[in-house]
């Protein structure tokens, strides 16, 4: 019965079905697909990139080099294709102290260290740790992210140079009412209606980039008195150029810029690798969480030494690639290729484009990202899962990302421990012989020891005692220290007691205590806290 709740769960929950073959080849209509998916990602990274920029109080290029830097190098040397790094506002939000209390030059140096410590991680193997997240965060995880999304978007319905944007919302400034509001909304829902619209006729061109086309030509042809990309801030610069980081080589550096960087280094972590995940459920590809560590790591490293302010994969734009059908290193790569010819080259253009089709193509990826299965199932599956879903949305909007998966993995551990800890218990019987035999059942870890200790009655018990682990499992140390003290409290009355199907460690450590009688044909095969076979018999060398 469990079972079967538990696949119809994971049925329900699901993320959706855009899966492919798990190697893409690389032909003509592929490549021409990943350049356009290329060309539509850095038209939505412009504002996104601008818009970090500001929240981490520094110059809109130094958002868009690291745009390009993070996008190029982990387009090449990255865990997944399909994924699209760059700078983000969970990042951003981090980096706003730093530069307001030392500068910009303590954040290149920062970066720097970021990426350093990202190196490390992959070369150390922790991405692997990722697999520790369960699916109820991870849909927690996308869920809120998709509301952040979309909060993000809503600063654009303020008047131009009217508030700050904030990777979380909006903050101050004027909003647009009347026709200049009235028009926005029209042409986001014209730039909706088109993503919408076009697969169902054809699928030559990314559904996105035919919106974001459609609304400009329209405003652009038409004159229409809206927003655009330049109304943010001029995006024209040159080629990003080698900078040392101009801070002092001293300890006292050392202490400002660690803190930060080692925190940005986890949050830059989580992001891309949960990002990760989510891409390979959709596409369907295999990709390696140590190689992307090791990707976003060097992709930091070299930005913060040209002048950008690092990143790490972006969601919503991994959405509008995948949505679009880029799904080799090609359209990472173009995205950032474009992007660049965008700030050396295109930037009048560029900024002729109205932030309404933009808004409309991430509310496009809001609808596509968030997990709508998960709110039929809130009410189907155990309440802990529910209640992590729900709690890591809420945290991951209120607080940051990082925060919100660490939050959602400690509880949904502790709950994990208490069920295993109800799980103990034992049948017991008495052999021809007088033995009375405790079938011990269930996990012996910390949390459940104290009711360990409470299945065993050393008053009534006979002068023979015989404890069988068969179908148990002695997980930690304070499993042993819960044997040792039962079997003190046996060697205290005077009576006998025999351990059944242990490990060797704990043989090897149990026997160090000096009380434990353990039959010398028990040989078991199995290692501590793993997998073992139940071996038949229990008295009688069997």
């Amino acid at each position: 019965m469990a079972k079967a709740l538990l696949a119809r769960y994971a049925r329900r929950i699901s993320m959706p079905d855009l899966s492919i073959a798990p190697t893409t080849r690389l032909t003509p209509g592929q490549i021409k697909t990943d350049v356009l998916s290329g060309l539509t990602v850095a038209l939505a990274l412009v504002p996104e990139a601008v818009a970090f920029a500001f929240v981490a109080g520094v110059h809109p290029l130094v958002g868009l080099y690291a745009a390009f830097m993070v996008g190029l190098i982990t387009a090449v040397i990255g865990g997944r294709p399909g994924m699209i790094s760059g700078a983000t506002g969970a990042l951003a939000v981090v980096m706003v102290a730093l530069v307001a209390d030392h500068g910009v030059e303590y954040l290149f140096a920062t970066v720097v260290l970021m990426g350093i410590l990202q190196i490390f991680a992959g070369v150390m193997h922790w991405g692997k740790f990722i697999r520790l997240v369960p699916h109820p965060v991870m849909l927690g995880f996308v869920n809120g992210l998709a509301i952040v999304i979309f909060m993000a978007q809503l600063t654009q319905f303020k008047v131009p140079g009217s508030a700050e944007v904030s990777g979380h919302g909006t903050s101050g400034g004027e909003w647009l009412s009347g026709m200049p509001l009235y028009l926005m909304l029209a042409l986001v829902a014209l730039t909706m209606a088109v993503i919408w619209l076009l697969p169902k006729l054809t699928k030559i061109i990314p559904a996105p980039l035919a919106g974001i086309a459609v609304t400009a030509v329209l405003v652009i042809a038409l004159g229409l008195d809206t927003p655009r990309v330049g109304d943010l801030a001029s995006i024209q610069g040159g080629l990003p150029a080698f900078h040392i980081p101009a801070v002092p080589l001293t300890w006292e550096t050392l202490e400002i810029i660690l803190p930060y960087a080692v925190i940005l280094a986890a949050i830059g972590l989580i992001e891309s690798l949960l990002t990760l995940n989510l891409v390979g459920e959709m596409t369907g590809q295999r990709g390696g969480a140590s190689q992307e560590c090791i990707a976003q790591g060097a992709a930091n490293t070299v930005t913060g030494f040209f002048g950008g302010m690092g990143g790490c994969a972006m969601i919503g734009q991994s959405m509008i690639n995948v949505n679009s059908g880029g799904r080799t290193r090609i359209a990472g790569i173009a995205a950032a290729l474009f992007l660049l010819s965008f700030i050396l080259f295109a930037s009048p253009l560029i900024e002729l484009i109205p932030l309404a089709a933009l808004v409309g193509v991430m509310f496009m990826v809001v609808i596509g990202t968030f997990a709508w299965n998960s709110l039929r199932i809130l009410f189907r599956v155990p309440l802990i899962d529910a209640f992590v879903i729900v709690l890591v949305t809420v945290v991951t909007v209120y607080e940051d990302l990082a925060v919100a998966v660490v939050v959602g993995v400690i509880v949904s551990a502790l709950a994990y421990a208490w069920n295993n800890a109800r799980r103990i218990h034992a049948r017991s019987y008495t052999t021809p012989e007088g033995a009375k035999v405790y079938q011990v059942q269930g996990p012996l870890f910390f949390g459940s020891a104290e009711g360990f200790a409470e299945i065993f009655n050393v008053a009534e018990d006979p002068q023979t005692v015989i404890v069988d682990f068969a179908d148990s499992r002695v997980v930690d140390q304070s499993a042993l220290q819960a044997i040792e003290a039962m079997a003190a409290k046996y060697e205290a009355a005077g009576k006998r007691l025999q351990l059944r199907h242990l490990s060797r460690d704990c043989h090897r450590l149990l026997s160090k205590a000096g009380h434990l009688m353990v039959d010398s044909d028990d040989d078991p095969d199995y290692a501590l806290a793993v997998d073992y076979h139940v071996r038949t018999g229990i008295l009688g060398g069997h």
